[in-house]
């Protein structure tokens, strides 16, 4: 009989093993056993608690994405005015926890998957959605009108996106406070332009 607990810390460990096989080996040769021996538990486990490895990344990634989510939401809940959440949609998204080698490398076989997977596709459009209304929200606050504020929206996610992935790709790390910057400095640009009051 299973002892009580188990379970969560047996997938807990199987998340963290995923994260580091992947950094350590690549997606394609990330195998089943080699997750198992990193969690220092058998492989017949994984397939108890997750069924394969498709299973297993799809887990590791709603993980990322809870864990991002409640960075999201600490980081809201120490923020007022609509340019400090913005900031702190900002962060989040660079927090330092998200941008480790390990995590970095997951996120990236994630996003290379989500063609080919379509639960993992679901995903990625719960993230996109997430980010992009979060960012539309605020933004409204700083009285754009609707389109202005969609526009606005996706060119930050873009932008969080793309210094993120271009970031990892280089492999020299991710500079976070720099990136935050870059970020909003764009949007102060282009609220400037649009005569908002800051």
């Amino acid at each position: 009989m299973p002892k009580v607990g188990v379970q969560p810390i047996r997938r807990r460990q199987l998340i963290e093993a995923t994260i580091d096989a992947i950094h350590a080996y690549g997606y394609d040769d990330t195998t089943v056993a080699k997750i198992a021996a990193l969690a220092g538990l058998s492989p017949g486990i994984i397939s108890h608690y997750f069924g394969s490895k498709g299973e297993l990344l799809e887990a590791t990634m709603r993980s990322l994405l809870t864990e991002l989510r409640r960075t999201t939401v600490s980081q809201l809940a120490a923020a007022d005015a609509p340019l400090d959440r913005i900031a702190a949609i900002v962060a989040a998204n660079f927090h330092e926890t998200q941008c480790t080698p390990p995590v970095v490398a997951s996120w990236l076989a994630f996003w290379a998957q989500v063609p080919h997977a379509p639960d993992l596709a679901r995903l990625q459009r719960i993230y996109r959605s997430r980010l992009r209304s979060n960012l539309r929200r605020e933004l409204r606050r700083l009285g754009l009108d609707r389109e202005a504020a969609a526009d606005v929206a996706e060119l930050l996610a873009s932008l969080i996106d793309g210094i993120w992935v271009r970031a990892a790709l280089a492999g020299g790390g991710l500079d976070t406070v720099r990136a935050r910057r870059r970020v909003m400095d764009t949007l102060r640009l282009h609220l400037a332009a649009a005569g908002a009051d800051l």
